[in-house]
This record gives C-alpha cells, structure tokens and sequence, in this order.
C-alpha cells in the first residue's frame, strides 16, 4: 500500500470516526446526524433560507431535507414560514427552543474537538490545514475537467 493510499484511507477513517463520536455524544439530545448538521447550518445563516437554499447548503435532495425538516419540526425545533416575496415558498426558521440545543451542540463539539487535536501543535493543525485545502483544490480542478 504506497503512502497516498493509506492517507486517503486515514483521512476516510477519522471523517467517520469524527462523526460517530459526535453522533454519540449529540444522542442524548434526540438528534441525528443529520438532524445536527441541518441546525447547526440554519444556526450559521444570516437570513432565513428557502427550503431548496438549506438542501443546497447541507448537501441533500429537497425531498431528503423535507423529511429531516418534518422531524425538526415534531421537535419544535425549527417553523416554516411563508415568503414575503412568495407565498408558495416557505423559508426555515429555528425555533427558541432550537437555539438552547445549539448551545449544546457547540459545547459538545468543543469539546470533542479539544480532545482530538489534544497533543498536537498550532503549527500542525495549520499545516494539515494547507494541505487539505490543496487536495481539495485539486478535487476542484478535477471536476472542472
């Protein structure tokens, strides 16, 4: 196995391991994956997005993300919300109950992360940083071809 495989193969590893960590520790809390990860974007966004914006943002089909949004919705965690503009497109809005459990997200991911990067230097992480973004670069370039 040449040097570049086994870092595709690490680099695939920590992602999931990454996230089952985080899954498991954001379980008591009644929330997916998934379900984070869309109130953790709708947390980040200035405006109130439209259910296709928030698909686009997260990285799901609109159906997929209709589905998560019926579930965060029984939650009460977050409303749909007619458009001003256009009343047949409802924009995604957190609820204030929503906001308390992001608070505890961000600490659980905190934390996690302090534990992860634990040992490693500011200069390590940035330099993992840079190549990263050069791979990502490069996946870029790829596509573009």
């Amino acid at each position: 196995m040449n040097e570049q495989h086994r870092f595709g193969m690490q680099l695939t590893h920590l992602s999931r391991a990454w996230r089952a960590e985080l899954d498991r520790r954001l379980a008591a809390l009644g929330l997916s994956q998934a379900r984070w990860l869309v109130l953790w974007h709708l947390s980040r966004d200035k405006k109130l997005p439209t259910q296709g914006e928030l698909a686009n943002s997260v990285g799901v089909e609109n159906p997929t993300l209709a589905r998560l949004l019926d579930a965060l919705e029984a939650q009460q965690l977050i409303e749909r919300q007619p458009d001003q503009l256009d009343r047949r497109v409802k924009n995604i809005a957190l609820t204030d109950k929503a906001l308390g459990i992001i608070e505890e997200i961000e600490s659980i991911a905190t934390r996690l992360r302090k534990e992860i990067f634990t040992g490693l230097s500011e200069h390590e992480i940035q330099h993992c940083h840079d190549i990263h973004l050069r791979m990502l670069a490069n996946l870029e370039k790829i596509h573009e071809t």
